[in-house]
């Protein structure tokens, strides 16, 4: 807080005071440390304002109970405190030593091996004293199975940054997602002027570009943040003549980044892992024949083009062109091809599909009869919806050994999402979204997707990776392993909120905080709101998690009132599996000033003894913001804070 607060009040000669109009926004009385009455903060002043201003009544109760003198926690001190109420149990005096040397600002201190309250109120503000894990932060999960093992952050309709009818195509789009870690982006290829094909939202009023743009811009920044295959999910609307344009497009742009073969050279009997496809792009899209006839050469049949998968944009032609039957409509199977479609496949761009061929869904049966893990179908949400509900278990399995992809409805024409979290729920890797809309679906997404590195691949509960699984995500009871769960989250407090945006001068938030679970049946829980600056509510939740390791914690606040809505302050996610016990924190950044909950978590499973710990922690940088802008602009892309 120190540095950016020095800058917010440094004077326009850059002298090391500063007017105490600058400090409105604070909502803290800077006055009262203007001892000399000139309307201005310097020196001590300055370091008086800001203890005043950061000053916790809870962590100084908690650096107290732990220090036998008040002043000071001693090395075996500090040791005792990260035992019991941090539950630290590997390498505790090592750790120790480390947060001393780290977070204490004073010499003499850290000569004696000991931590200031100063220094402990630091140490509550780092990373190592958030609710996130700081182990999970980097990449700590096996990247060696099959594909179809990890959930992989996936985006619908890239190209556009606003809505599905009028909106504009832009690379940016594609910029966005990929620094977002986003590892499967999709492109609506159609025939353009001089040869050269476009992409957008066919039948529509959305803006277009270049095909050659695109893949230029996915050249330069496929792996910029993450190192784990990027798969591009290919509608293709081409002519034949266009279609040897975006095969040549494809090879000349990103050369050695295409994966044309497989890996090994041989038929595959499951995917490869995304540590053998480190800094490859895979095509997704139709293919002529089978993989094993291009390795092992053609068989007695003749070789057919693969049914199209579901692809959004061929569900709202068939609305618009009102074709219908058995089987078809929202989130039905495509129909079968023509006799045209099976000629309109030009081979150079067939040969650039490999791991990922586009296959009609026609049940969970027959693609288990084919046995082909290099096969993927798309459906539409409605459509996953209705598996979950009539085979859960039957998705489950076959989302173990191959890919499958949702998508959103073509009525959400205002770039809308559907909750991500039902499709994770069976298995789904490729759940794709709208990443241009903000809300909850996409702090879900960017939830689960924070940890790993941000790589956009998570490794999926061995349960889910089992073929023979016995899971239904419609019958908890189901999953193997140990029972329940009990959450207990007791929310303490919270330092510095920010106002709403556009609220009148002098204006007091009046905050609630919303905690929300997501996964198997969702639990929420709203403590009372307090208003205030610095709010204490003291209010304990209580969940129950069946399946802990689908299970996504959604800390909301808002700004209360009586009369309308309630206005969106801020917001906080990230997957049980991340949690750290303890007395811990949620991050958060607004303008100069860092914004927190303070919280005392703790959690046990049936039969088992209570992970827990004791009561306060404070704001770590380095994390997604907690406090970023009202999810419900139009048009809002939320920022990320930190790494």
């Amino acid at each position: 807080i120190l540095p950016a607060l020095w800058e917010l009040l440094l004077s326009e000669d850059g002298g090391a005071q500063g007017s105490l109009g600058a400090c409105k926004g604070l909502r803290a009385p800077p006055q009262a440390a203007d001892k000399s009455e000139s309307g201005t903060l310097e020196g001590e002043e300055f370091v008086l304002f800001y203890k005043a201003l950061t000053e916790r009544e809870e962590v100084l109760s908690l650096f107290q109970a732990f220090s036998e003198d008040g002043k000071k926690l001693t090395l075996l001190e500090l040791v005792d405190f990260l035992r019991q109420e941090q539950l630290e149990d590997e390498g505790t005096e090592e750790l120790a030593m480390e947060l001393i040397d780290k977070y204490e600002p004073s010499e003499t201190a850290r000569a004696r091996h000991a931590l200031s309250a100063d220094g402990f109120l630091m140490y509550l503000c780092s990373p190592e004293g958030s609710i996130f894990n700081p182990r999970h932060r980097g990449l700590w999960q096996d990247m060696t199975q099959p594909l179809c093992h990890y959930f992989i952050s996936s985006s619908h309709n890239t190209y556009l940054i606003e809505d599905q009818i009028r909106g504009q195509s832009s690379i940016e789009g594609y910029i966005r997602a990929l620094k977002r870690g986003c590892r499967c982006l999709e492109v609506d290829c159609w025939d353009g002027p001089n040869g050269e094909p476009m992409v957008y939202h066919g039948h529509t009023f959305t803006s277009k570009i270049p095909f050659r743009e695109v893949v230029s811009t996915l050249g330069k920044y496929a792996f910029q943040t993450s190192p784990y295959p990027v798969i591009l999910s290919l509608e293709n609307h081409c002519s034949m003549e266009q279609q040897e344009v975006l095969a040549q497009q494809l090879r000349d742009i990103l050369g050695e980044q295409l994966l044309t073969a497989t890996i090994d050279g041989r038929v595959p009997t499951q995917l490869p892992s995304p540590e053998e496809l480190k800094h490859k792009i895979l095509l997704k899209g139709k293919k002529i024949g089978r993989l094993e006839d291009v390795l092992d050469g053609p068989g007695d049949e003749a070789p057919d083009v693969s049914d199209d998968d579901n692809g959004a944009e061929a569900e709202e032609e068939r609305r618009r062109m009102k074709v219908g039957g058995p089987g078809w409509g929202p989130g039905g199977a495509e129909p079968p091809d023509t006799a045209k479609d099976k000629e309109s496949l030009a081979q150079a761009l067939s040969d650039c599909v490999v791991y990922c061929k586009s296959v009609s869904f026609r049940g969970f049966q027959e693609a288990r009869s084919h046995s082909r893990p290099s096969e993927i179908s798309s459906l539409a949400e409605a459509k996953a919806r209705k598996l979950i509900r009539d085979a859960g278990n039957d998705f489950v399995r076959h989302n173990a050994w191959q890919l499958t992809r949702i998508y959103p409805s073509g009525m959400r024409t205002d770039s809308s999402n559907y909750s991500p979290q039902e499709m994770w729920n069976a298995g789904c890797q490729i759940v794709a979204l709208n990443f241009q809309t903000a809300g909850t679906e996409m702090d879900l997404c960017d939830g689960l997707f924070s940890q790993n590195g941000r790589c956009g691949y998570v490794l999926k509960p061995p349960f889910m990776r089992d073929e023979g699984t016995l899971f239904n995500p419609t019958e908890p009871g189901t999953r193997e392993g140990p029972g329940p769960v009990t959450l207990t989250i007791q929310v303490i407090s919270g330092q510095q909120l920010p106002k709403v945006a556009n609220s009148k001068d002098g204006a007091i938030i009046d905050p609630l905080v919303r905690v929300e679970i997501h996964g198997v049946p969702a639990d929420q829980a709203t403590p009372s709101p307090s208003p205030g600056f610095n709010p204490r509510w003291d209010e304990t939740l209580q969940f129950q998690l069946h399946v802990p390791e689908l299970a996504l914690v959604r800390f909301v606040v808002e700004d209360y009132d009586k009369t309308s809505r309630n206005d969106f302050v801020g917001q906080f996610t990230l997957a049980f599996a991340n949690i750290k016990p303890g007395e811990r924190s949620l991050p958060g950044a607004v303008g100069y000033l860092r914004s927190s909950l303070w919280i005392r978590m703790w959690y046990w499973a049936e039969g088992h003894g209570a992970r827990s710990g004791g009561g306060h922690a404070a704001c770590p940088g380095g994390m997604q913001g907690l406090f970023c802008p009202s999810p419900w602009r139009p048009q809002a892309f939320l920022p990320t804070f930190g790494i």
